[in-house]
């Protein structure tokens, strides 16, 4: 009797043993498990799936803007707050009068893109404008006077930035379209690309990176340096050579 219990016990154990170990009824066991926790054992496995559901949402952020033939589309990402900044300036009355687009990808803070945001298209619309009345004659044109603000409203931007201690930065993507031109400015690495009538894709800026050989001079002759912390970086911080803000890097000498 007691043989006949010993056998049956072996064979159980090997009738076990070849079932459970097998890879898909492990799998299965363990979905198994994970649905009953879930459903029917403990809040803390809830509160966990809640949490990591909510942090999927909550960097899943995005912007998204349509108006006539315009369209913007911007994702978050893994940064802890929504940095991109962009506006649309257009005159549909008078088309001689270029509509502004602008793209600010904020890095270090908001604080930065917001500047340029709130600063940049608005006094470039007005001066712009100006410029259509009073036909100036000389050496300004619509491309000077997209420089000459994006300049001005970098300093601006530092002096009010430094004196709260506020590191931030920005690129700066800006088009001026009318309809005689389009004119195309970057401060940075945010890019500008045209589609044509035949679906080529046409560069319309040119990336500022810190291991061009002529940004490497640039950067030296202000007295910083170059150095690879993952990317090449400006003082091993900064993946790009230029932007908008960064007070820091503009008080090296």
């Amino acid at each position: 009797m007691i043989g006949d219990t010993m056998t049956l016990l072996s064979l159980l154990g090997r009738i076990m043993r070849y079932f459970l170990l097998r890879p898909e009824t492990l799998f299965l066991l363990c979905i198994s498990l994970a649905l009953w926790s879930y459903f029917f054992h403990t809040d803390e496995v809830k509160t966990i799936v809640k949490s990591s559901r909510d942090a999927v949402n909550e960097f899943s952020k995005t912007w998204e803007f349509k108006n006539n033939n315009v369209a913007v589309y911007s994702i978050q990402g893994r940064r802890d707050h929504m940095e991109d900044r962009f506006e649309v300036l257009t005159d549909i009355t008078n088309k001689s009068h270029p509509s502004i687009f602008g793209i600010f990808d904020g890095h270090g803070g908001e604080a930065a893109a917001d500047y340029v945001k709130a600063h940049l298209p608005d006094s470039l619309k007005q001066q712009l404008q100006a410029f259509e009345r009073e036909k100036r004659e000389g050496t300004l044109s619509h491309s000077s006077i997209l420089e000459q603000r994006i300049l001005s409203v970098d300093r601006e931007m530092l002096d009010k930035l430094s004196a709260n201690h506020d590191e931030a930065g920005t690129t700066c993507l800006v088009a001026l379209l009318s309809d005689r031109e389009l004119i195309v400015a970057n401060v940075g690495d945010s890019r500008g690309v045209l589609c044509d009538k035949d679906g080529n894709a046409v560069a319309l800026s040119h990336d500022h990176k810190p291991y061009q050989l002529k940004e490497r001079k640039r950067i030296k002759r202000a007295g910083g340096f170059i150095s690879f912390n993952g990317s090449w970086r400006v003082q091993g911080i900064l993946a790009m050579s230029r932007s908008l803000g960064d007070y820091p890097l503009k008080n090296l000498t």
